[in-house]
């Protein structure tokens, strides 16, 4: 645990970040086979159905950013898309959604386009 001395040199606690990263992982994942499944029963294949996961967690990791993340970071001076008062890393943030959910995304559209088709 931090003492209080540290935390006022460096306010970002290294567990609050593990936090958010596990939290924006569960969201990711869970989104990931929604869209699977969205993708599934509408029968894309191929090309589009990899385009509708990209765009969509796209749309997902920027609507977590407008109400989570920007509000309080702007207040408090950052850059409009700084995201390292919560997260390690801008690329952690901003592209990791799109290989954390790509597995679950696969299996579910998968299984509800057999499901649906068959």
């Amino acid at each position: 645990m931090p003492t209080e001395r540290e935390l006022q040199i460096s306010p970002i606690v290294p567990e609050s970040v593990m936090h958010n990263t596990k939290t924006l992982s569960n969201l990711q994942t869970l989104t990931a086979s929604i869209f699977g499944a969205a993708a599934g029963i509408l029968g894309l294949e191929s090309y589009s159905g990899f385009l509708f996961y990209l765009i969509f967690t796209i749309i997902t990791t920027v609507l977590f950013y407008t109400i989570r993340v920007a509000p309080t970071s702007l207040k408090a001076g950052h850059g409009f898309f700084d995201t390292s008062r919560y997260f390690r890393t801008q690329y952690e943030f901003w592209t990791g959604g799109l290989f954390n959910g790509l597995a679950g995304y696969i299996l579910t559209w998968t299984l509800f386009y057999g499901l649906v088709r068959a």
